[in-house]
């Protein structure tokens, strides 16, 4: 499996679905055994989850963001020895981050876990149920949505997602204000998305101030694959930068076409998504027909 410089891809939420990853237990029984280590830290069983739901309850944050990071480290484990030759570079989307981390062997399996789960739990705290929202803005310029924003306030971008498609993340006035200006400007799309919380904005910032606590008694250590991080599209090498871009990414966007271009100018041009779902392989072709997606799991 390539020969060609390549890049592994770790999608976030959104990707997450009852049932998921169902065929690839069929195919490595060890992926059962990657849950149950999960499950132990969590106590609650998290494969019953994922094949069960309630898919009310897999899409809330605080047990969507444990079930996807596992997910995303358990294809991994699976597929890795398919590879004729190690990836150049990792990256994840927004949760996706942590299972670039940890694949990276930058940061411990079992300390990403009850990591993500406090994140979501924090992140779930930080708003009040109707607070905040997100919302998709689909045909605008990325300088466009900005000037939207600016203008409304209370509102910013989250993610940035491909060419031409811009989430917005704030307040839920401020949001309802943000879809009306897009649509007079011409967008496409501009409507709401169904999330519990709004992610990547101001609003997190009480969640951000409680993870950074709880990263700083988390051992990090230097990847060894390089791993390009949402928040300022580099690569960090030391514990502490690492860190503090974990910290930044809960309230700043995910710059993911930055990210994908910034791969590719490295000449990057085939890329696996390593987690449930094919989102980020919609997003790749979206940012450049050039580059081949493949899905792992």
């Amino acid at each position: 499996m390539a020969n060609n410089p390549f890049a592994v891809l770790f999608p976030g939420q959104g990707s997450q679905s009852v049932g998921m990853l169902a065929e690839l237990r069929t195919q490595f029984p060890g992926v059962r055994h990657i849950f149950s280590r999960a499950s132990e830290i969590l106590r609650y069983d998290v494969w019953e989850l994922i094949q069960n739901g309630p898919a009310e309850k897999l899409d809330q944050t605080e047990f969507t963001q444990p079930a996807l990071l596992v997910a995303d480290v358990a294809v991994w484990e699976c597929k890795k020895n398919h590879f004729a030759e190690q990836p150049l570079y990792l990256a994840g989307h927004s949760l996706g981050e942590y299972a670039a981390l940890v694949c990276a062997d930058a940061l411990a399996f079992e300390d990403a876990v009850s990591l993500v789960a406090l994140r979501g739990k924090y992140m779930q705290e930080a708003v009040a149920p109707d607070e905040g929202a997100m919302a998709v803005i689909v045909g605008l310029s990325d300088e466009t949505v900005r000037a939207i924003c600016d203008e409304v306030r209370d509102v910013s971008p989250a993610n940035y997602n491909s060419i031409g498609q811009v989430v917005i993340a704030g307040k839920t006035d401020a949001i309802e204000k943000a879809i009306q200006l897009s649509l007079e400007k011409g967008a496409k799309i501009a409507k709401k998305i169904p999330v519990s919380v709004p992610s990547h904005c101001a609003l997190m910032q009480s969640a951000a101030l409680k993870l950074a606590q709880k990263l700083r008694a988390v051992d990090i250590r230097r990847a060894k694959i390089p791993v390009v991080q949402n928040a300022d599209v580099a690569i960090f090498k030391t514990p502490d930068t690492i860190r503090d871009a974990l910290i930044r990414q809960l309230t700043s966007p995910v710059r993911w076409v930055e990210t994908i271009q910034w791969m590719i100018q490295k000449n990057i041009q085939l890329f696996y998504e390593c987690g449930p779902g094919k989102i980020l392989a919609g997003l790749n072709k979206r940012i450049s027909k050039d580059v081949i997606t493949e899905n792992l799991a």
